[in-house]
């Protein structure tokens, strides 16, 4: 028996509900509070609950980074921000540096420029790769669970900003997370081809 035009129409509305429902979405959880307060905390909840001061003093641009360097305010970091579906982090990459191929797997990340120049890449899941460069005031979308990368190939330091729809992007290394994981030698030298001794210089090269 057919679905009469209300009928679909009720579906219709029914799936594009669910669809945009939070429900579907795999973030962080709504709460059911104005704050979550840490389990075992004995603090104060004042204004300095709500206040970070981690990134103090690191905006000095005229600094000579010399390694990648990663500053991350997330719940981890800033209890605060627990169920407030929302992190940052500051990456300063020097000359030469490599923010390598990595995964941010529980929200997009939008990044934003705040001095210097950096290459960005991103594979969406046909294997279509995507690259652009970015100077100050640029800013550049990583969809959720895709491979991308920053690398700084001008001869001075960068530095920008990434923002999270998530207490905790869940980011994870590729190369890392292949390498360093406990994988099988055999096994990773058959994936990529390659002989055991080659996976073996490879992961001395990681540690």
């Amino acid at each position: 028996m057919g679905f009469n035009f209300f009928q679909q129409s009720v579906i219709l509305f029914l799936v594009i509900g669910l669809l945009a429902s939070p429900i579907s979405r795999a973030n962080d959880p709504d709460i059911i509070s104005d704050f979550i307060i840490p389990p075992n905390s004995n603090a104060t909840i004042d204004e300095n609950f709500f206040t970070y001061t981690g990134m103090r003093g690191l905006l000095d641009f005229s600094t000579i980074l010399t390694t990648l360097k990663l500053t991350k305010a997330s719940m981890n970091e800033f209890p605060a921000l627990n169920g407030q579906t929302v992190s940052m982090t500051l990456l300063q990459i020097p000359e030469g540096g490599l923010n390598p191929p990595h995964v941010n797997s529980r929200s997009a990340g939008l990044l934003f420029m705040l001095d210097g120049c950096i290459e960005v890449g991103l594979v969406d899941t046909t294997n279509k790769f995507y690259k652009q460069n970015l100077c100050r005031g640029d800013m550049f979308l990583f969809p959720k669970g895709l491979v991308h990368y920053q690398f700084n190939a001008y001869a001075k330091g960068a530095t920008a900003v990434a923002a999270f729809a998530s207490a905790i992007s869940g980011t994870f290394q590729i190369p890392v997370s292949v390498f360093t994981s406990g994988i099988d030698d055999d096994v990773l030298a058959k994936s990529f081809k390659t002989d055991a001794e080659t996976i073996q210089k490879i992961k001395d090269g990681l540690a």
